[in-house]
């Protein structure tokens, strides 16, 4: 029999102990904390808010409620679109009570900050909502990874789509914070690029219910396309109220380069029809954006799921995945693996998660229907082409992040 030298045995049993293992996963606190934050209650609660939270939770029950043999904790803080209570919240969540990711669907002026922190202590921050583009391009961190949209493909996928139309000159009304201005900005672009102008821009304030003076001043710029950057009970209220100065029966054409599909049932079909758009997910897409969508309605009051949504569970099962395959949560491992594996869930098929954070996603060129189409709940959109990866979003090559520098 071959004997074993005691040092030689406690080299082996120094080793064993310092290797992870699914018996033994480095798990902070014995527990893996998600917070969900965003407006639960205000102008943008129907685009996220409690149908965010709700898919994160389900997205958790479907990984089976344990990650690591460690149970998983989903907690929701509303941030009201206030920078300072979005700010105490993170660090209050980071600092005192140890979460390890955040889900995030705040306002732009919230999620850069919000990056920040999240950077500073090497936590993943996974923006399923926030569109400003700055989070994965000028300010892009190892640490943010944006599932869902942003404020450069989006404007591009509209602004293309109605120069194909024929359409050269613009007009904009847009909401007067970070997420405007960056739509704003990104829309000018492609349409001086695209040969176009734009003839005006008004801005308003968050929570507008009157934009009778907007519209005017918009139809009396002569602009063949009158483009509305906001989005929920704002962009309800403008289209409602274009619709009632019946702009587009005049020969103008009425835009929005980002719609959740609440803002459709809140304003009607009768309004809403022929709107054009681009967006990464519509819940009657296939069998299986249909079934995932059924059991998130029979526990959302019947209501559809927005692509913000079904973002925030794609968000959170990426994550725990990336968990599961690192062995731990500790941030910086999680994020190397939440680039590393390929995004696979009901709605995208082995998706590449870039260097930037950026999910590479294909979107959808979709059109509203017409009340006398539609034949069901819900059957809002007809898919009208598919908009590749490599053209919806920011060539590397243009891209100002530090993180895509030889790609």
């Amino acid at each position: 029999m071959k004997s074993v030298r005691p040092h030689a045995l406690l080299l082996s049993l120094f080793a064993a102990m310092a290797a992870p293992s699914a018996s033994w996963a480095q798990v902070s606190d014995d527990v893996v904390r998600i917070g969900v934050m965003g407006d639960q209650t205000g102008p943008y609660s129907g685009n996220g808010g409690p149908g965010h939270a709700l898919a994160v939770k389900m997205a958790v029950e479907d990984f089976g409620g344990k990650v690591l043999g460690k149970p998983i904790e989903v907690v929701v803080a509303d941030d009201q679109n206030k920078p300072d209570i979005g700010l105490s919240i993170t660090r209050r969540w980071l600092d005192v009570e140890k979460f390890d990711t955040i889900v995030g669907n705040s306002a732009s002026s919230i999620a850069l900050t919000v990056a920040q922190l999240m950077k500073e202590r090497s936590k993943p921050y996974l923006i399923a909502g926030t569109t400003t583009a700055d989070l994965t391009n000028k300010a892009c961190s190892p640490m943010n990874f944006n599932f869902v949209a942003d404020s450069y493909a989006m404007p591009k996928a509209g602004v293309k789509a109605l120069m194909k139309q024929g359409v050269k000159s613009f007009y904009f009304i847009a909401v007067d914070y970070a997420f405007g201005q960056a739509y704003l900005d990104e829309a000018t672009r492609f349409i001086k690029e695209g040969g176009g102008k734009v003839t005006g821009v008004t801005r308003h304030p968050l929570g507008t219910a009157d934009f009778s003076s907007y519209l005017l001043q918009a139809q009396a710029s002569g602009a063949e396309a009158i483009v509305i950057i906001n989005a929920g009970l704002d962009l309800s209220n403008a289209l409602k109220q274009a619709a009632e100065y019946r702009i587009a029966r005049g020969g103008q054409k009425v835009a929005v380069f980002g719609m959740t599909i609440n803002s459709v049932t809140a304003m009607g079909l009768d309004v809403a029809q022929g709107l054009q758009l681009a967006l990464p997910f519509y819940w009657d897409q296939n069998d299986e954006t249909r079934a995932w969508s059924k059991r998130f309605m029979a526990r959302y009051n019947n209501g559809a799921p927005t692509y913000l949504m079904a973002g925030a569970y794609s968000a959170t099962m990426h994550y725990l995945q990336a968990v599961q395959a690192a062995g731990t949560d500790e941030g910086k491992a999680v994020a190397a693996k939440i680039r590393e594996l390929p995004v696979n869930d009901f709605f995208s098929k082995q998706v590449k998660v870039r260097a930037d954070g950026q999910v590479l996603r294909p979107l959808y060129a979709v059109q509203v229907k017409t009340p006398a189409e539609s034949k069901a709940k819900f059957d809002y959109y007809k898919i009208i082409g598919t908009i590749a990866p490599e053209e919806a979003w920011r060539r590397a090559s243009e891209s100002a992040c530090d993180l895509l520098k030889g790609q």
